[in-house]
């Protein structure tokens, strides 16, 4: 595989993947600090803490699947 194509299915799976998993992070941090909420219906309460320890954690696994596909096509053998 060349150099270019290496980048541009870098780049995709950056959007594809990194993105949202920042946003799972971001919301699992929410959580885990006692600031997420949830509303269904006319029931509201709050989410549990640990329900935002597990979004970080996915949101970090996420995050490893970008750099290993950088790593993999843009690394020279």
């Amino acid at each position: 595989m060349d150099r270019q194509k290496g980048i541009i299915i870098t780049v995709l799976t950056v959007l594809f993947v990194g993105c949202p998993s920042c946003f799972c992070m971001t919301f699992g941090i929410a959580s885990a600090l006692g600031a997420g909420t949830y509303e269904l219906g006319t029931e509201v309460g709050q989410i549990d803490p640990t329900i935002g320890i597990v979004l970080i954690c996915v949101g970090l696994i996420g995050l490893l699947v970008p750099l290993g596909v950088g790593y993999a096509t843009l690394v020279r053998k």
